[in-house]
């Protein structure tokens, strides 16, 4: 009984870690490098539901993210809070965590049909943080807890 939990634990651990578990579907890799024909430094990352793909282009750093299928799911790019169109910059200003809570990081989230979201990290001390998501005008659609 004890070697069935130290294995149940043994493979819990190995699935939760982001080692590629099996080869990269040929879907995928074949969809990337059609949608992204100049990436430099690419990394596949397999998590068995879905793939994502590390890459730099001249936007800078960037994940892609794809189905097993490789139906392509989002792309997100690392971003400077000084770059933010100013309907993002008003709109974290406008929002109640403005004051209290700090830019750690901000991300641009692209979607299939031309979707696009900003999404801030923001902290206000070493346990309360957040994402806050807004939309191109600037609204806040979503906030949520992170570690």
């Amino acid at each position: 009984m004890r070697q069935v939990f130290i294995l149940s634990m043994v493979l819990i651990a190995g699935l939760g870690s982001s080692a590629q578990i099996r080869k990269t579907p040929a879907s995928v890799s074949t969809a990337f490098e059609k949608q992204y024909p100049a990436a430099s430094k690419v990394q596949y990352e397999d998590n068995l539901f879905t793939v994502q793909v590390h890459f730099l282009s001249d936007s800078g750093k960037m994940v892609a993210k794809y189905d097993s299928d490789g139906k392509w799911k989002e792309t997100e790019r690392e971003f400077s809070y000084d770059s933010l169109p100013a309907d993002i910059k008003t709109g974290f200003e406008k929002s109640k965590y403005f004051d209290e809570w700090k830019v750690k990081q901000t991300t641009v989230i692209y979607f299939p049909n031309d979707q696009l979201r900003y999404r801030l990290r923001v902290e206000k001390n070493d346990v309360a943080k957040k994402y806050l998501f807004f939309d191109r005008s600037g609204r806040l659609i979503k906030d949520s807890m992170t570690i």
